[in-house]
């Protein structure tokens, strides 16, 4: 053991000036039995407190959702022998997952204890205490058992959360293309027509012969940024074969940095990116905040590679300038380049997204589902797409029919509030409100460009949002004719796809609403 192990911790010693009297004997190794570390050397309060100890550690370095399905209240201290310690779980189902992680379970044991060891991890539903007092021995012919491999309700709703894990919370180190992500099954809408589009410009044409050399997409998490750094690295390999594209995320560039600084080849890795790859991308590039090391070396290889022309694209969760943590040469340098956000997906598109998502994973459910699961699900696309996993894995594992009642219980959307209808109204008094023009202004028959606009932006959301009749919007935009409706629609659905400005300003309308 190492001398630096906190006895004193973990133990009730009530002396402390006699620790290394009462312990001397025990640290000789060669005495059996007498191993500090056997679990006859704690009670159940000591190994409660390594317990969660460990789980502390742990909370801190996995996902929080896999943190909270597979570790909370759910792994638990058994024993503590020589070289060895044993956890238990809950299911057969949960061991699986969590063998997983026996690598971060022994990184926690060696902060917690300081020493390295055997991580064995156990379910109770394969081990119990078995009585055996009492008894005679049993020969072979007469011994019996059973092993159920039946899947308890326990282990069937593990495995659902398993799978819906998996898909919210991909493991993000190590990435690698995805073939399946490409910009053929990429939804575009309002949200993010004008990503989608340089995206698709920069895979065409990348580098300097390009329009934009360097690119910057940020939004919030969930909403695809991701998925098109995939589908230009698949573009790029269709179209340019030649090219070396380099995905990676910050938090594994700044990895290979410190290792490779470590062996004194520093060197390679500045050269591997400025001489070997045409095209880098990295992930989450705000996680390089307040390293101040790994920044030096990005922004020598920012330059360098941006000076001979090649392909640089960023995705982060905040503009360039709402980085905290990074000098401004480096902000300067993205905001350089073309910077371009990816909004929340209207209701529109977030059902396109489920019948895109359905069709990938051989699942139907009716339109009556799609919609309410659109409806309460608006913020995060990896959430939406879940949504469905979860529930095709419901029925598959449990045998039951997906219905409206089934969703509500699955998806938690028995206690939402019920949505608010959206009436003409409704609609043209926030359009009204975001454009800072007076409702009767749209309704009259001025001709001010402001006003049109404005006015064409909530006959548009009318028929889109509500669904409502050209008559009705006719109506009451101070009773037009339905054909002039018809144009404003019109007018609008197409400048939208090409006009971001247009594109945010609808979209927060509808998120307003």
């Amino acid at each position: 053991m190492a001398n630096d192990f906190p006895f004193d911790h973990f133990l009730k010693i009530g002396n402390k000036s006699n620790i290394s009297t009462d312990l001397a004997p025990l640290t000789n190794q060669s005495a059996p039995g007498n191993d500090i570390m056997n679990s006859s050397s704690f009670e159940q309060e000591e190994l409660n407190n390594i317990n969660n100890e460990v789980l502390t550690h742990l909370k801190a370095i996995l996902p929080e959702i896999k943190f909270k399905t597979y570790f909370e209240h759910n792994l638990e201290l058994k024993s503590i022998d020589e070289g060895k310690i044993t956890f238990e779980v809950k299911t057969s189902f949960i061991k699986k997952s969590v063998d997983q992680y026996k690598d971060e379970i022994c990184l926690s044991l060696r902060n917690v204890l300081g020493s390295d060891y055997e991580v064995v991890i156990e379910s109770k539903d394969l081990t119990g205490p078995v009585n055996t007092k009492n008894q005679a021995p049993k020969s072979i012919n007469e011994i019996k058992f059973t092993l159920d491999l039946t899947p308890t309700k326990e282990d069937q709703i593990a495995k659902v959360q398993s799978q819906y894990i998996d898909h919210i919370a991909p493991n993000q180190t190590g990435i690698s293309i995805d073939r399946q992500k490409t910009f053929d099954n990429f939804i575009v809408g309002p949200n993010n027509n004008m990503a989608q589009a340089v995206s698709k410009a920069v895979a065409e044409t990348p580098g300097k012969n390009g329009k934009y050399p360097s690119l910057y997409i940020h939004s919030n998490s969930g909403l695809g940024k991701t998925h098109l750094l995939h589908a230009v690295a698949n573009e790029i390999f269709e179209k340019h074969p030649s090219l070396t594209v380099c995905l990676t995320t910050a938090r594994d560039f700044m990895d290979e940095m410190i290792s490779l600084m470590k062996v004194n080849k520093i060197n390679e890795f500045v050269k591997k990116y400025t001489e070997k790859i045409d095209v880098l991308m990295i992930d989450d590039i705000h996680e390089l905040k307040n390293k101040e090391g790994t920044q030096d070396q990005f922004f020598h290889v920012f330059n360098e590679m941006y000076h001979k022309g090649k392909q640089l694209i960023f995705t982060s969760d905040k503009r360039p300038n709402e980085i905290t943590g990074i000098p401004e040469r480096i902000k300067s340098r993205f905001q350089g380049g073309l910077v371009v956000d990816i909004q929340i997906p209207d209701l529109e598109t977030r059902i396109a997204i489920l019948r895109r998502k359905m069709e990938d994973i051989d699942l139907y459910v009716n339109e009556e589902i799609l919609t309410l699961i659109a409806s309460r699900i608006k913020t995060n696309i990896r959430e939406l797409e879940g949504s469905l996993v979860r529930l095709k894995a419901v029925s598959e594992l449990m045998n039951v029919e997906i219905e409206i009642n089934l969703v509500r219980e699955q998806l938690k959307l028995t206690n939402s509030e019920p949505e608010k209808e959206i009436t003409i109204e409704l609609i043209t008094k926030a359009a009204a409100q975001y454009y800072r023009i007076p409702v009767p202004d749209l309704k009259s028959k001025g001709r001010s460009q402001d006003i049109t606009k404005a006015r064409h932006v909530a006959m548009y959301l009318c028929r889109k949002i509500a669904n409502a009749k050209l008559q009705d919007i006719a109506d009451y935009f101070g009773g037009r004719d339905h054909t002039s409706v018809m144009h404003a629609v019109d007018a609008i659905s197409t400048k939208v796809k090409n006009d971001s400005q247009l594109s945010l300003d609808i979209n927060t309308i509808e998120s307003n609403l």
